[in-house]
């Protein structure tokens, strides 16, 4: 039976003039579109969910995804030339924080998100033994990190959100992937996923999509009042960041 008390919000009713800056779009170069048709039929589900503005984020990983500034940006290109009208693309990157991103970042060849912001992200495993030592590195070259889908990472579950804290105190922004909310990884990531909003250590949200199917499964997601205000929040936090 219908229920005025029992009403929840679609997630995507909430995106209209939303800034996405984690997804895999960029053709041929990561685990998220293969060619350039894979390309243009995301970006014409994002715009049905109300999205017509996004910063690509390939996997910049050691010898799996070794993207360089240039195979990026021509990448980014090759999408721009077959874009009508009615979205507008950039490009960063999503860096795995091992060997090879601290060799680029002495390089300084570094695709930020906006101003000094990088999206990075870790092992699914376990935790890098030097991640305190990269966060450094990171804050060093004046870059403020945003941990992609801290609640992805199940080795940080542990202790409550004590693990989370002490990253954000060591100077992490982080980001949650919207199919966190559904039960697409699983139920101890909705969990956690949602015991860090209500907990306000999440400071954006993103798509993270790979594929048409993680759009039209973003379509269905439906929020709670109880968890309405603080998504407004952090999508307001998306807007804000480049502003």
């Amino acid at each position: 039976m219908f229920s005025i008390f029992s009403k929840k919000n679609y997630l995507a009713d909430l995106l209209g003039g939303f800034i996405d800056f984690h997804n895999h779009i960029l053709p041929g170069i990561d685990d998220g579109a293969q060619n350039i048709e894979d390309s243009l039929q995301l970006i014409e589900e994002f715009k049905n969910i109300g999205i017509h503005t996004i910063v690509a984020s390939p996997h910049v990983m050691g010898d799996f995804y070794p993207n360089s500034k240039t195979q990026i940006r021509e990448a980014l290109n090759k999408v721009k030339h077959k874009i009508q009208d009615n979205f507008d693309i950039s490009a960063a990157a999503e860096y795995m924080m091992d060997q090879n991103f601290l060799d680029l970042l002495k390089a300084d060849e570094i695709l930020a998100v906006h101003g000094e912001h990088i999206l990075v992200e870790m092992s699914y495993f376990q935790q890098p033994i030097n991640l305190f030592e990269v966060l450094f590195s990171i804050q060093n070259r004046a870059y403020i990190p945003i941990l992609a889908h801290p609640e992805r990472y199940t080795y940080l579950h542990e202790r409550n959100l004590e693990r989370y804290r002490d990253l954000k105190t060591r100077g992490c922004k982080f980001q949650i992937n919207m199919l966190s909310l559904s039960g697409h990884y699983g139920e101890g990531v909705q969990k956690t996923a949602y015991k860090l909003l209500e907990n306000d250590l999440i400071d954006f949200i993103c798509t993270d999509a790979h594929k048409v199917d993680h759009v039209l499964k973003i379509k269905q997601i439906k929020i709670g009042k109880k968890h309405l205000a603080t998504i407004q929040k952090v999508i307001e936090n998306n807007l804000d960041l480049f502003s």
